[in-house]
């Protein structure tokens, strides 16, 4: 019978969720509460030099609106 099968499939498929969604909680954590960027391609990285002069304090993650910047 293939539905005896279906609550393994549903449990599995509930301890993945639970462990992504832990394992998200954890970096966020981890890295003090900023998400990560990533930079695959040099115009993504030229993007997050850019960010991190505009911000004033050598961080990228801290952003200004366009009508704070001088």
């Amino acid at each position: 019978m293939s539905f005896e099968i279906l609550p393994g499939i549903g449990a599995m498929a509930v301890c993945l969720v639970i462990a992504g969604i832990a394992k998200a909680h954890i970096h966020r954590f981890s890295n003090g509460g900023k998400e990560k960027r990533v930079a695959y391609y040099p115009y993504q990285w030229s993007l997050m030099q850019r960010d991190r002069w505009v911000s004033g304090v050598n961080r990228y993650y801290v952003s200004k609106g366009l009508e704070n910047i001088d």
